[in-house]
């Protein structure tokens, strides 16, 4: 949920301001950009050159900075605007006031009176210091304000007093940023039902008909959907690929028939369906018992068309929306929009072989999302988790329209 959110870190000067570099490693690891405010006192407590390095951005402290002898400063009102989240943490009583009563004497309350985003504080002061109406007051303001509360935790603190008051632990905070996330994703609750992988079909014991998809594509989207907040069967041909989220049902067949049974058994309660497999066109119109032998002569094979999966579920749709995918090699848009308007698709993601990194086994893909009015919408070679990013907000875009 945090992947390329940018936030805004204000550490302000309390003890627990040390938590912070765990903090700032664990929302990087999460995917976010961080850029970190403090004020003078924080510095006290926590390095800003350790907080620099772990952000890899200069750590600001005033409005007022000076470089190679010519004086600048630091725009506050841009870091409010930049910013997707702030995060005020340790937020001290002094601070709690100050954000409380409009008092803006430092570049971190001057970049908090600007944010336009949501604005997460997290309280750490002592047990009768939290406990005092002032600070109770100013943290039902600062709620009233609609800032969110991350609540303090209890246990032993810095005065060696046992209460609440100690600030909230870095993986909580991480937690209580993409719980509040999930909860207003537009895929929180969605079911999306995603087929994935090749799909083997089986000439006898030993050998099969079968394709080079390695189902990378469609276990990203399953992973990027479910961590958006939606409820994912993911029905995946033989791959080596695993995947380990709660939100992710996943299930494994081997032939084509086996997919779309699989997928016609669920198909009534999605809400979205994205057919992302590379299913084998044919299979042998019979398959042996028993390993085929070898001898001089040549073997043919008897094939028979497979059910074409994705065109079989649209013809059956009651208002989800159904993606298909196009792997072409040639004339790629005229085949794809020919295949979207054939098998009644809302959308379809076209690929190439002919484009360098994209196209099966690799961890990289370059798409362009067509849908049913033949917009199309291009995209540039990147990573395949960011092209499901891509290809999920596509689809809400049109679900909203």
């Amino acid at each position: 949920m945090l992947a390329a959110k940018r936030i805004l870190l204000g550490i302000t000067g309390g003890i627990a301001a040390y938590k912070t570099t765990f903090l700032t490693r664990l929302l990087i690891k999460a995917g976010a950009e961080v850029r970190i405010v403090m004020t003078e006192s924080a510095g006290d407590f926590v390095s800003p050159l350790t907080l620099a390095t772990l952000s890899k951005h200069e750590v600001l402290t005033d409005f007022a900075r000076e470089e190679e002898g010519a004086v600048d400063w630091n725009n506050h009102v841009e870091l409010g605007l930049w910013a997707d989240l702030m995060v005020v943490a340790p937020a001290t009583a002094n601070t709690l006031s100050k954000m409380a009563s409009g008092t803006c004497d430092n570049l971190l309350l001057a970049c908090y009176m600007s944010a336009r985003c949501p604005v997460f504080f997290a309280p750490a002061m002592d047990l009768d210091m939290y406990r005092h109406p002032a600070t109770r007051k100013a943290i039902e303001t600062l709620q009233g304000f609609g800032n969110i509360l991350i609540p303090p935790g209890t246990g032993e603190l810095a005065s060696g007093l046992q209460g609440e008051g100690r600030m909230a632990e870095p993986e909580e905070i991480l937690k209580q940023l993409e719980t509040w996330l999930l909860d207003r994703s537009p895929w929180a609750g969605k079911k999306v039902m995603i087929t994935a992988g090749p799909t083997y079909e089986p000439i006898d014991p030993v050998r099969f008909i079968g394709n080079h998809s390695s189902g990378k594509m469609g276990f990203e989207l399953a992973r990027e959907a479910a961590s958006q907040g939606a409820e994912v069967t993911l029905i995946t041909g033989p791959t080596h690929l695993a995947i380990d989220h709660p939100r992710v049902a996943c299930i494994r067949v081997q032939t084509a028939r086996e997919m779309l049974d699989r997928a016609l058994e669920y198909f009534d309660s999605a809400d979205v369906v994205i057919g992302a497999a590379a299913v084998s066109d044919y299979r042998p119109r019979e398959a042996s018992s028993e390993k085929i032998k070898k001898d001089a002569g040549e073997m043919r094979l008897d094939l028979v068309r497979n059910p074409d999966i994705i065109q079989t579920l649209s013809a059956r749709k009651n208002g989800q929306f159904v993606v298909g995918f196009a792997l072409e090699t040639e004339r790629e848009t005229e085949h794809a929009l020919a295949k979207l308007k054939k098998k009644g698709l809302d959308a379809i993601v076209l690929n190439s072989l002919r484009e360098p990194g994209a196209g099966f086994g690799v961890d990289t893909n370059k798409i362009s999302f067509i849908d049913k009015n033949s917009r199309i919408t291009p995209f540039e070679l990147k990573t395949k988790a960011e092209v499901a990013c891509d290809i999920l907000h596509e689809i809400h875009k049109r679900i909203a329209e």
